[in-house]
């Protein structure tokens, strides 16, 4: 047997729109349908995880598992610090120095929060931690995401930046033995529509 750990990432919030730091809030108007569409393609899961963000909470409930869904501090959104709530925009016209050099250094946190090398640490523990077989499903963040991806395909830390993650899409990853493996990014039903009847009821194994 394998485990499985499906990511779906939150739908998308108006702080989405605006590329923030850390946003949160409401789901904007027309993202609970999409939610919904995506509910039915997923599999019952031993467990059903999320942060502690109102955007996945929301998304939780709107794929009928939010009273399911554990807050778990693994899949807590990237701490950005002072930075949190700011738009990128923003801060590139405040601290252009400050946005370069934590692109450009894993271990910077020029705005006080998690640098990316602790970021992937986390998650990666996160990972490590997880125990048994079956289906997990961890309603997150974008950033938290593309973590997983990295730690999956076990890439240097500069890859994070490469890896796109749109909102209430499934990134898969699975491990059988000791190796991850990533099955699949960015699944959305709208774009990839399955031809195979749809038998599995989304929620939590009792």
């Amino acid at each position: 047997m394998s485990l499985r750990v499906l990511f779906v990432c939150h739908a998308a919030t108006a702080d989405t729109r605006r590329a923030a730091f850390g946003g949160d809030g409401p789901l904007l108007d027309g993202a609970v349908r999409r939610v919904g569409d995506l509910a039915a393609h997923l599999p019952k899961a031993r467990a059903v995880l999320r942060s502690d963000a109102r955007c996945t909470l929301e998304t939780a409930v709107a794929l009928g598992l939010g009273y399911d869904a554990s807050v778990d501090a693994g899949v807590a959104d990237w701490d950005f610090g002072r930075w949190r709530g700011r738009s990128l925009s923003d801060v590139e016209s405040d601290e252009p120095e400050a946005i370069r050099a934590w692109r450009a250094d894993p271990a910077g946190k020029p705005h006080g929060g998690e640098s990316l090398r602790e970021l992937l640490a986390r998650v990666r523990g996160w990972l490590e931690s997880l125990d048994g077989d079956g289906v997990r499903i961890a309603v997150t963040h974008p950033s938290v995401i593309r973590a997983a991806v990295v730690c999956g395909l076990e890439v240097p830390e500069e890859a994070f930046w490469t890896i796109d993650v749109a909102p209430t899409s499934v990134t898969e990853l699975r491990r059988r033995g000791t190796r991850w493996r990533v099955a699949r990014i960015n699944w959305e039903p709208a774009l990839y529509r399955d031809p195979r009847p749809r038998v599995e009821r989304v929620g939590a194994a009792r």
